[in-house]
């Protein structure tokens, strides 16, 4: 099969045989994999991972093999891979119900091969029932980008009412979130990067009552504010921009430096907060929800050997919404 492999800080096209599945685990025909900023961080040394890698965890793929002991999931089924790829089930983490944050947690296209390929295996527990009413690639980006955006979504709404609602980095997931949030009778608005007018038009063409850059305020106060931007000088810019009560929620993996805070931007009862991953449960929940909501991305689509091209276009604004891999389309 033909894979992509992370090497020495480089996506090489490479051949090998398509892996077994073990006990529980199912093999996997790639459809189409969602190419994600997390990926970039990979790629760019940000997290620490292995050379052979390979990378990719927004999955959307059929099922060719069941391992032992696999009964709920079944031949040419459709299935969902997201970024957390496994969970032990018995630290004290996912016996809360808090499985993102397991001790012993594995990550689809980190820890383990991921879905810029042409077969994957995935353990069958962690794969998703997708909406029959999205199709394979309008589904891989709400894997993670649309996932990790309803998470934060929801950390932004504990203990208040959220009618504005700030998204800072409007790329693939704030697209996609501010869809859902706008089907939900909230008021967006948008942070780009300065001068990113393409974003901007698409933040308002989707519905935000209001897009400008990152360093500007916003023309009334918010409720709360996402940031999807990897970049921590937003932090505060972004307190400023909530209220008092409000909430500002960090939505990536990785950031870079949050410099010194004056006390004044973060008092007030103004809860900063990151979310890490995700959980099984938000995609039951997410998935039909975002699909009866009409969400859908707005996409750019390469083939598999152009995942290397697909990263740099991401790195450089080159496209608006989400980017996707059309690796085995259907017949």
């Amino acid at each position: 099969m033909l894979a992509m492999v992370l090497e020495g800080g480089h996506l090489t096209p490479a051949l090998r045989h398509a892996p077994t599945p073990g006990p529980g685990e199912v093999l996997l025909r790639v459809r189409t994999c969602g190419v994600c900023r997390t990926d970039l961080h990979l790629l760019e040394g940000d997290l620490p991972t292995r050379d052979g890698v390979i990378p990719g965890h927004e999955i959307v793929g059929v099922v060719e093999a069941l391992g032992q002991g696999v009964t709920s999931l079944a031949l040419g089924q459709r299935v969902g891979v997201p970024w957390l790829g496994g969970a032990c089930g018995r630290c004290r983490f996912c016996r809360q119900g808090a499985e993102n944050l397991c001790d012993h947690a594995q990550f689809t296209g980190w820890t383990r091969d991921g879905g810029y390929a042409e077969m994957t295996v995935a353990d069958a527990r962690f794969c998703l029932v997708l909406p029959d009413g999205l199709g394979d690639l309008e589904a891989a980006p709400l894997l993670c980008a649309g996932l990790i955006g309803f998470r934060a979504w929801r950390k932004a709404m504990e203990g208040r009412v959220v009618d504005r609602l700030g998204l800072y980095g409007f790329g693939a997931a704030a697209h996609l979130l501010a869809q859902l949030a706008i089907a939900e009778g909230q008021k967006v608005y948008a942070f780009t990067k300065p001068g990113d007018q393409a974003a901007q038009n698409l933040a308002l063409e989707l519905g935000c009552l209001w897009a400008g850059a990152s360093d500007v305020a916003p023309p009334e106060l918010l409720d709360a504010a996402i940031l999807f931007a990897p970049i921590g000088a937003l932090v505060p810019l972004a307190l400023r921009a909530v209220r008092k009560g409000g909430a500002v929620v960090c939505a990536g993996i990785h950031m870079s430096q949050i410099p010194a805070l004056d006390y004044a931007d973060l008092w007030g009862e103004r809860t900063l907060v990151s979310v890490a991953n995700l959980t099984r449960a938000d995609a039951q929940d997410y998935l039909p929800r975002a699909a009866a909501a009409g969400v859908r991305p707005h996409l750019r689509i390469y083939g598999l050997r152009q995942a290397g091209q697909a990263l740099a276009d991401l790195r450089g604004g080159a496209f608006t919404g989400a980017a996707v891999l059309q690796i085995n389309p259907p017949p």
